[in-house]
């Protein structure tokens, strides 16, 4: 099995949920899974080089990437994450002009530093529910069962 890497920001609540939900799916299937949180339990990116998949998941706000989620996101810049494979989700709000862009933001940076990134960004409408839950479990396994380019 695998070390994962359970990474999210929540302003609500609503992307917290689904990261405890995938956290505790992997270890029920075995992995070693360790889940972090941006501003509460933050981590160090040179970190990320310890783990072989890494779920990012974080809430979006307006046009941009959450002010918790900056600066780990300029210090990925120092990074390679080639062998790695990420997956990206998070709470999002169609009220807003664009549709859940920090996901899309996380999504880029990943495969600017060289990760094999899930094709699927999963996005869910604000809270999630029991099918949301079903389907984040789901995008969490094939995050780590995808083969490395």
């Amino acid at each position: 099995m695998s070390k994962v890497l359970v990474l999210y920001a929540s302003l609500t609540g609503s992307t917290e949920i689904m990261a405890e939900s995938m956290t505790e799916h992997l270890k029920e299937s075995g992995h070693e899974v360790e889940h972090k949180s941006f501003d509460l339990d933050p981590i160090d990116v040179p970190r990320l080089e310890e783990f072989d998949s890494i779920l990012f998941g974080s809430y979006s706000w307006d046009d941009d990437i959450p002010f918790e989620v900056e600066d780990f996101y300029f210090d990925m810049d120092d990074i390679d994450l080639s062998g790695k494979t990420v997956g990206v989700f998070g709470s999002c709000d169609t009220y807003y002009d664009i549709y859940g862009p920090a996901i899309d933001t996380l999504t880029s940076k990943a495969k600017e530093r060289g990760a094999t990134v899930y094709e699927e960004k999963f996005k869910f409408e604000l809270e999630p529910d029991d099918k949301d839950i079903e389907h984040g479990k789901a995008f969490a396994d094939a995050v780590v069962n995808l083969d490395v380019k």
